[in-house]
């Protein structure tokens, strides 16, 4: 069966057809789970070998059964804490730069995740904000959206579909302490548990490291997105937060070629690559009043998407032991996937400062 052929089954999914509730239930009861972050209230399962939120998992199951790629979709992913609302602020610009200029452009007014859609967290969990599951095939291409999801697990119809899928990864210990630093705060809002005190840091780096985490195991999440874009680089662009934050001209004009919207010459003349870095800048964006208040849902804070965005702010938190550990974990993990060597050069080179040298590296 082809992608039109997919298409012109289901176009008209309703949404009352798009899980079985009952059937998610006995799931959840026969899948191995994990409390997450200290809290009594709120699991993780582990679902085709990877940890997700009891709260999004019918949406997870919603998203993966019935979503309907098109072709001229481009789809941002992502292990969470990233650089993913960078990364979605980025390709809007890109996008549609000759619709918006930087002056009048949405970003100033609506906060990234309202701009890019987040499929199985937000589409598929209801976010009055966004467009509902069966509104996608009205939204004019390209259609700009995300998940979380690995590989492995997205819907068949992103695999088969010529959609576009610009994944970004970040070292592991900001990753960790991204996490850390996000998540108790959601966590409370969900479970309404004005006692709940988050783990403390050594407690999270362990659970880190096991892969319990959500959409966790870090390291399967990367170098199965590293693999497919060495096999199919035309359809996946694997894009590093550290080489946007060295190079962010040269990593925009390669996204920029890579969903068939190159910069001219002219353009690159009159500073319009300048100027959507400027605009993108967690500075900026993080300054605008819709991203100093108001909600993305009813559980997260716009605000709470930019801390402050640095590569290696971990040294500030993170022990000379626990950083050896996860050193010997990436090269367990990454070792012969040919991804080592460029994802963690920098990274080596704050770790080699900081436990030769004890400093902290900013």
């Amino acid at each position: 069966m082809n992608q039109n052929d997919i298409t012109t089954k289901t176009n008209q999914t309703k949404e009352i057809d798009i899980v079985d509730e009952e059937e998610v239930e006995k799931l959840k009861q026969c899948l191995p789970k994990a409390n997450w972050m200290g809290s009594k209230h709120f699991q993780l399962l582990n679902f085709q070998g990877f940890w997700y939120s009891t709260v999004n998992f019918s949406n997870i199951l919603a998203f993966q059964r019935h979503f309907l790629a098109q072709n001229t979709d481009l789809i941002v992913s992502s292990f969470p804490k990233t650089g993913t609302t960078w990364l979605k602020s980025l390709l809007f610009s890109v996008t549609n730069r000759f619709v918006h200029p930087s002056n009048k452009t949405p970003l100033l007014t609506h906060n990234p995740h309202e701009l890019v859609y987040d499929l199985e967290t937000a589409v598929y969990g209801g976010n009055p904000k966004l467009p509902r599951p069966n509104q996608l095939n009205d939204l004019p291409p390209p259609r700009l959206l995300h998940s979380h999801m690995p590989y492995s697990s997205l819907p068949q119809s992103i695999k088969i579909s010529s959609c576009k899928i610009l994944y970004i990864c970040r070292n592991p210990l900001d990753t960790l302490v991204s996490h850390w630093h996000f998540y108790p705060k959601l966590i409370k809002r969900v479970t309404g548990d004005e006692n709940y005190q988050p783990c403390n840091i050594e407690d999270f780096f362990e659970d880190f490291c096991l892969g319990k985490v959500a959409f966790g195991p870090f390291f399967e999440h990367v170098v199965g997105y590293w693999k497919q874009s060495l096999e199919q680089p035309n359809k996946v662009l694997f894009l590093k937060y550290e080489d946007l934050k060295e190079n962010p001209s040269a990593q925009l004009k390669k996204m920029a070629e890579f969903v068939g919207i190159p910069f001219s010459t002219q353009e690159e003349n009159e500073g319009v690559i300048k100027e959507i870095i400027e605009l993108c800048s967690i500075h900026k964006l993080r300054d605008l009043e819709v991203n100093k208040s108001g909600l993305l849902s009813k559980f997260v804070e716009n605000k709470n998407f930019f801390r402050d965005g640095e590569v290696g702010g971990w040294t500030r938190y993170l022990s000379a032991p626990m950083v050896e550990k996860m050193k010997e974990l990436m090269e367990e993990k990454l070792g012969g996937s040919g991804l080592y060597c460029p994802l963690n050069y920098s990274l080596d080179k704050l770790i080699l400062l900081y436990t030769t040298y004890k400093v902290y590296v900013f």
